[in-house]
């Protein structure tokens, strides 16, 4: 299904009961909506949310920005700002256009990692939207937190092959450097949800204006502190690609914010701390309803 917000064609999927509260789920960078396993919408839903899966702009089957500039990371990172096509601020938008689109009026909301930004920004930009905040390991744009370590950095901004059996090869090799080290990694179940992903939409340019976004968001530190909403912050101990530093800036930032740190969890969400994640979740937004 596709909601019109602005200029946007948004792609989105809903699990569980229409009626019951909505939880809008975020990806994180280059991840289509099919990276929230369906398993994983459906405990959710199970807990009583109507929950909302959707792709972000420039990936996925939503709205290509085809006439867009690339990004020239080294430029923005020295301060010139020229190539980046949006901004995570835009995402932001893009999500609250989702949330009036489909008539909710609010929503909780969940981002992981580019999606926690996202997620951040809503919560900031667009206040009465969200109900609670679930930040999943993410971060505040301060580039002093939250830093990856250099191999996985480089991994996750080189352009990779285009063909499908070499794309596919990268992402697992990707996938493996992220990954949990305290929970079983299903290599043929990441295998097989690459090539889907790949089969359903292949579109690195869209990929590289969002490292555009990422690079150039600003530190949100501050405002972050004039929030006024149920906020969890969850983060894996062992988070190769945003250290956990940065989940404990953003609980710092955001007044009575829950942080929890998963032991043994990288930068993927294993099926082994699904449990910890829905129940922080769930009981974040019960404070809401309080």
């Amino acid at each position: 299904m596709k909601a019109k917000t602005g200029r946007l064609d948004l792609e989105y999927e809903t699990f569980g009961d229409e009626n019951a509260p909505p939880l809008l789920l975020v990806r994180g960078f280059s991840q289509q909506l099919t990276a929230w396993d369906a398993r994983f919408c459906e405990q959710l839903a199970s807990r009583g949310f109507r929950v909302v899966r959707f792709d972000n702009r420039d990936v996925g089957l939503s709205t290509k920005l085809d006439t867009a500039p690339l990004p020239n990371v080294a430029a923005i990172l020295g301060g010139d700002k020229s190539t980046i096509a949006y901004s995570i601020d835009d995402m932001a938008d893009d999500t609250a256009g989702l949330i009036d689109a489909l008539r909710l009026g609010s929503a909780h909301v969940a981002g992981i990692s580019m999606g926690g930004m996202i997620a951040q920004s809503l919560a900031i930009r667009h206040p009465a939207r969200i109900r609670s905040l679930a930040s999943i390991m993410s971060s505040t744009g301060d580039r002093a937190v939250g830093q990856s370590s250099s191999d996985v950095l480089a991994l996750m901004v080189k352009r990779g092959p285009t063909e499908r059996s070499a794309a596919i090869e990268h992402s697992l090799v990707v996938w493996k450097a992220i990954r949990s080290p305290r929970y079983a990694f299903d290599e043929a179940a990441v295998r097989t949800y690459i090539g889907q992903a790949y089969d359903r939409s292949f579109y690195p340019d869209g990929v590289a204006r969002q490292l555009g976004a990422i690079v150039s968001q600003p530190d949100r530190t501050e405002a972050l502190g004039r929030l006024k909403v149920p906020t969890v912050v969850i983060h894996g101990a062992d988070d190769p690609l945003i250290n956990v530093s940065g989940g404990e800036a953003t609980a710092r930032a955001i007044p009575g914010a829950r942080l929890v740190v998963v032991p043994g969890m990288g930068h993927d969400l294993p099926e082994g701390a699904w449990p910890i994640v829905i129940d922080a979740i769930t009981e974040n937004a019960r404070r809401a309803a309080n």
